[in-house]
């Protein structure tokens, strides 16, 4: 039983990891198309930019209610404690998520789709912000009581690297889009996102350039774990490895490959959440609660899993069907080949 104790946790941080991770991943390219939207230079290419969208972006967000849901019964402490910390974060991204649905539907209708256009495109960027502040708050770390429980301010979140965090995330979200972009259009829409993902990829780099160095300075518990062995090699490892994915990508773009800039950035995720998983383990909030004083009962973690081990497998399979059904270009008049 003590050995479930200890396991159990690591699994479901594990999931929930995955989760986060797909999320990212999938709605990140749908709120970088979004953004992109504002700066669509007429109605034409907008309605393309959406389209690429219409049978897919509902699907991607399944992954975060799935992720909420999944974060309340495995460690509920941290739930309600994240909440009561993140407040206004999380409704700046529930409220973006929502004028980006609505005017996603309504804009189809309507006869004026100025001011659904522009709720789409800023509601794709409240979200992303939201979810910006939200993650540079709880890498920063949340001020908790001896039981766990929230006992900061209204304002805790907000402050010069969380804002950096979030600037970042949303290049990074602008970057997966315009990949995505080149996927899904060619001729000249597609050569402009060509040189939308050129300048995101330098952006992000260099948010997440600052991002590293800020981190070892400001926060001594993330400063020890980076430069304590053997982990200290893994560490210096990643950034070497993610500037040679930057590069590869950055030659894919200038080779005006179609497939590989998704791919690269697609990696260039994966290894920022590898890297985030390793500062941030054990602690599901750094650095005062962990995930074996966060985690709910063992019996509860394990009726968990029965579940969850038949619903990931259904989603992914729902998720990779609706991106083959729906593969290929799409293509208007005035921007197709």
């Amino acid at each position: 039983m003590e050995a479930l104790r200890y396991f159990l946790p690591q699994v479901w941080f594990v999931i929930l990891a995955l989760f986060l991770f797909l999320y990212v991943m999938l709605d990140g390219f749908d709120l970088g198309v979004g953004i992109l939207s504002l700066t669509s230079s007429d109605e034409d290419r907008r309605s393309l930019l959406m389209t690429s969208l219409g049978n897919i972006w509902d699907a991607n967000e399944t992954w975060l209610v799935l992720m909420g849901g999944a974060l309340f019964g495995a460690f509920p402490l941290a739930y309600g404690t994240i909440l009561s910390a993140l407040y206004i974060p999380i409704f700046m991204m529930i409220f973006g998520l929502i004028f980006r649905a609505v005017a996603f539907e309504f804009r189809e209708h309507s006869n004026r789709k100025a001011f659904w256009n522009f709720a789409f495109g800023a509601g794709s960027f409240m979200a992303a912000l939201g979810q910006g502040f939200a993650l540079g708050s709880v890498i920063e770390g949340i001020a908790v009581d001896e039981a766990g429980h929230f006992i900061g301010s209204t304002w805790d979140w907000l402050d010069w690297r969380s804002l950096l965090v979030a600037l970042t995330l949303i290049q990074g979200y602008v970057l997966i889009g315009s990949t995505y972009l080149i996927l899904k259009t060619e001729g000249e829409l597609q050569k402009t996102h060509y040189r939308t993902a050129k300048l995101a990829a330098v952006t992000t780099l260099i948010g997440a350039v600052l991002i590293t160095i800020a981190t070892p300075v400001f926060y001594e518990a993330a400063r020890t774990r980076l430069f304590s062995p053997p982990l200290v090699y893994v560490f210096a490892l990643i950034p070497v490895l993610g500037l040679g994915l930057v590069w590869l990508l950055l030659q894919s773009l200038n080779r005006e490959e179609e497939v590989t800039p998704f791919i690269w950035t697609i990696l260039i995720f994966l290894l920022t959440f590898i890297g985030l998983g390793l500062i941030v383990f054990p602690y599901i909030i750094p650095t005062q609660i962990t995930i074996y004083q966060a985690a709910a009962a063992p019996s509860a973690l394990v009726f968990m899993l029965t579940f969850i081990g038949v619903l990931i497998p259904i989603m992914l399979f729902y998720n990779i069907y609706n991106y083959v059904v729906f593969r290929g270009k799409v293509v208007g008049e005035a921007y197709g080949e």
